[in-house]
């Protein structure tokens, strides 16, 4: 501020000179410098800079010739935003509808809790007899007072903590090549985005989708919670069926596709890496194709499983084999020497050391 308040001094010192125009000319290129060496990364203007280059538009006719900075619009712009604030600070008033009383609000609310039969303009008609003139729009605004919540767990805090027995459910369709549209149903695991059961038809029921629920979930192999949109196809009474298998079937809102965001994204994903690249020619070729690219989702795609990066085992018919059968082993063996006896990893020759994940296991 000091060195602008010298520029300016200097300035007006050296005005009534015969060379003004090029003093001008040097406290402009100057201001600007001053600013340009102050700011390190980005520009940074500050409210007396505005107010500066506003005072100079009013009294240099050429100052657009030696505005290096920013553009003239730019300055244009500082003025009506000033011209705002300077008309908004004459007004003296908020913009908008003034807000009603707490007392008036409080009346609206115990008007509508004793009088269960009054509608909006009912309770309007009593307060005009009062003498107050409320709008109907604030009255329905007011008139039911909002019950406090307990506080819960969100959505997503609820993923987070249950992504281990949570499996997600979804259906897309696929067309052929002779514009026959197929129907595709998976299960995907929130855990490890792994892919446990796909199958596809031409006319889905709710039948036909119990039947590939049961097929994916063999020898109680079962979620916690099954996460589904609101589609008929599921039918009315899945709900009741799930809970005899201890599966609690849980309904997305209605238009609310990021509460079932996992399985949206790997429909996102089968159509962007396989389906867009190429057309159907049945059921059985779609069949087929999905076989082979579950096969390489699950199978080829790197997992962090506890502090190692393991490989989920294969997919075979549009099932895939859980992880449990890792665990079902030889507890006394390591997770590395389970993957070295069924020829997933190759076998270790190095030192005895071993790494050591963050959960304190060996990898």
């Amino acid at each position: 501020m000091l060195d602008l308040c010298r520029i300016l001094l200097s300035t007006l010192a050296a005005i009534f000179h015969e060379r003004h125009g090029l003093v001008v000319e040097n406290l402009l290129l100057r201001h600007q410098l001053q600013v340009a060496l102050r700011s390190r990364q980005r520009l940074h203007l500050k409210n007396r800079d505005r107010f500066f280059w506003l005072v100079v538009r009013r009294l240099y006719p050429a100052w657009r010739r030696h505005l290096v900075l920013v553009r003239p619009a730019t300055v244009l712009r500082w003025h009506r935003r000033g011209w705002r604030l300077y008309w908004r600070w004459r007004s003296g008033r908020h913009l908008g509808r003034p807000r009603l009383s707490p007392e008036i609000r409080e009346l609206i609310t115990t008007m509508a809790s004793q009088n269960p039969l009054w509608g909006t303009e009912r309770i309007r008609g009593e307060l005009l007899k009062l003498g107050i003139v409320v709008s109907s729009r604030s009255i329905r605004r007011y008139r039911r007072r909002r019950h406090s919540t307990p506080p819960s767990q969100s959505w997503r805090t609820f993923l987070a903590n249950h992504a281990r027995v949570i499996w997600a459910a979804d259906l897309f369709v696929v067309q052929t090549l002779s514009f026959q549209t197929l129907y595709v149903l998976f299960f995907i695991r929130h855990g490890r985005r792994q892919l446990v059961h796909f199958e596809v038809t031409t006319h889905p029921t709710a039948a036909w989708v119990w039947r590939q629920l049961i097929e994916a979930t063999p020898w109680n192999r079962k979620p916690g919670y099954l996460i589904h949109d609101r589609d008929r196809v599921w039918g009315p009474d899945l709900g009741g069926r799930t809970s005899g298998l201890g599966i609690k079937s849980l309904r997305t809102p209605i238009q609310a596709p990021r509460a079932n965001s996992i399985a949206e994204r790997w429909v996102r994903t089968v159509r962007r890496e396989c389906l867009d690249h190429l057309i159907p020619l049945s059921e059985r070729h779609l069949r087929a194709i999905l076989t082979e690219f579950v096969h390489y989702y699950n199978h080829d795609r790197p997992i962090a499983a506890s502090a190692c990066s393991l490989r989920l085992r294969g997919c075979r018919g549009g099932t895939a084999e859980s992880l449990s059968d890792l665990s079902s082993a030889d507890s006394t063996m390591s997770i590395s020497e389970q993957l070295e006896q069924d020829r997933l990893l190759p076998p270790y020759t190095g030192s005895p050391t071993r790494n050591v994940g963050r959960d304190g296991r060996s990898c």
